[in-house]
């Protein structure tokens, strides 16, 4: 991070700009927005600082920039047409400790000047930490057209009904879903927005009426394969509303990331052959959290339902009759074989494509002679440790030796590396992955040379085995 992002309170704070022209004059507005007390000094103003200083709102000191103007200043902002002048100013601040802007020149200043979109108390800054301030115009502009104009007045009433909020609802949860419902309102927003303030009254006072319920709710969660732009758009807003996260191995850290700061996060990760979690413990960990009224998000690596044993997670909750939703992820299939560059089906490669847990028993527990069949591709989940299996069950049902085949590990994350071979490579390439990978079998394969888009660090069996 190359600059801490703060809002500064500088109401009645006093704070110098050095430079009288028109780049001075955007400056001295957003400070007196700000209700800063401004000294300007320069050899020569606009009209409109002279303005300013005859409703006594600045204070002018016309003439040569002198040290002695930061004199218990706040804050300073070098706004000259003068390189030297402008250094001279930053030189002086930091030996005074007083913060300092440098206009277009990020190198010298302590602080820099974001876009804004003011919404107050609602207030959005960008910033390219000086690098691309165009392009932060840039989304200046795109959220200025997407956020309304009425969320100040949100914000306002939210302020003045927090105490009230607070008395009426002691579980956490049951606050947090009031305000989701308040700031969800669509005809509220309007009332506000056409100063309606008895309808927006009523409909305030339906709210506190229609109480959430005590009992909390559990939104199973599909979190893709990696790559934390892959999270669909309901899965980001379920994790931003949650109050705790139970998350796996498989989901990424940078998906993590977008998790709400203050929810609790609770790992039950699960590795093959080691189980840091067992499942049964796993049900009981979502009803526990659930019956606290909370609003609980389970957040499992791909599609939940894909192996994901999500479909046992939620019979237990059924039984116990907590309320649960399911949002569905990208699986892992879908996006390595994308990021791969591996079509899972094709016309004059594979009609058909079978999903099928590596998991697999010598036991005669998969039908391989339908997996050996011709003209499908096949994706196995878990695989590494049984691709030996695979891999000897698949050519006694008469699978040709020669099939392509393609290790993905750490799919569609920067990670990512994938290994190519043929089918009676797969025991000994297993070796060389690590957990987690996804095994893809399938004349489709070969297609990858063509259709590699995304290569990070990857390797193939017949070039170097190894990234």
């Amino acid at each position: 991070m190359d600059y801490l992002p703060i809002f500064c309170q500088l109401q009645q704070k006093a704070c110098l700009l050095v430079g009288g022209g028109e780049v001075a004059e955007r400056k001295a507005r957003l400070l007196l927005d700000a209700g800063a007390r401004l000294t300007v000094n320069a050899l020569q103003f606009t009209p409109q600082f002279h303005i300013w200083a005859e409703l006594g709102q600045v204070t002018l000191v016309a003439g040569e920039f002198s040290a002695d103007l930061l004199a218990e200043k706040w804050l300073a902002i070098a706004a000259t047409d003068s390189v030297e002048v402008n250094a001279l100013v930053y030189q002086f601040a930091n030996q005074q400790r007083v913060f300092c802007n440098v206009v277009d020149d990020p190198k010298r200043a302590s602080f820099i000047m974001p876009s804004i979109i003011d919404r107050s108390p609602i207030m959005v800054a960008v910033s390219s930490g000086g690098k691309a301030p165009v392009l932060a115009r840039l989304l200046r502009e795109k959220l200025e057209a997407v956020l309304p104009q009425h969320l100040g007045q949100l914000a306002q009433l939210a302020g003045s009904l927090r105490q009230r909020v607070k008395q009426q609802f002691a579980n956490i949860g049951a606050r947090r879903r009031f305000w989701e419902k308040l700031f969800a309102h669509d005809r509220l927003a309007q009332s506000l927005a056409n100063a309606d303030s008895v309808l927006a009254d009523q409909q305030v006072e339906q709210l506190f009426a229609d109480r959430p319920e005590e009992q909390g709710e559990v939104v199973l969660v599909g979190a893709g394969p990696g790559d934390a732009g892959l999270l669909t758009l309901k899965g980001l807003q379920q994790i931003q509303q949650a109050d705790v996260v139970v998350y796996d191995r498989l989901v990424s850290d940078e998906v993590m990331a977008l998790v709400r700061r203050d929810a609790e996060r609770i790992f039950v990760g699960k590795r093959a052959g080691y189980h840091c979690v067992p499942q049964e413990q796993i049900n009981q960990i979502l009803l526990a959290q659930a019956r606290r009224g909370l609003r609980v998000v389970r957040l499992k690596g791909g599609d939940p339902f894909i192996f994901g044993r999500g479909g046992e997670e939620l019979e237990t909750l059924a039984e116990a009759d907590i309320p649960f939703s399911v949002v569905p992820g990208i699986t892992a299939a879908s996006g390595c074989s994308a990021y791969s560059g591996i079509p899972l089906t094709h016309r004059d490669h594979a009609q058909s494509v079978r999903l099928v847990t590596g998991h697999a028993k010598a036991d005669g527990g998969l039908d391989w002679a339908q997996l050996a069949a011709q003209q499908q591709t096949l994706v196995f989940y878990m695989g590494l440790t049984q691709a030996a299996e695979i891999q000897k069950q698949l050519m006694a049902y008469g699978m040709a030796a020669s099939m392509p085949i393609a290790l993905v590990e750490n799919g569609t994350s920067t990670r990512q590396r994938v290994i190519e071979g043929k089918l009676e490579q797969l025991g000994a390439l297993a070796a060389q992955a690590a957990s987690p990978s996804l095994i893809i079998v399938g004349s489709v394969v070969n297609l990858r040379s063509k259709l590699n888009w995304f290569a990070s660090g990857e390797g193939s069996a017949e070039r170097s085995k190894m990234a």
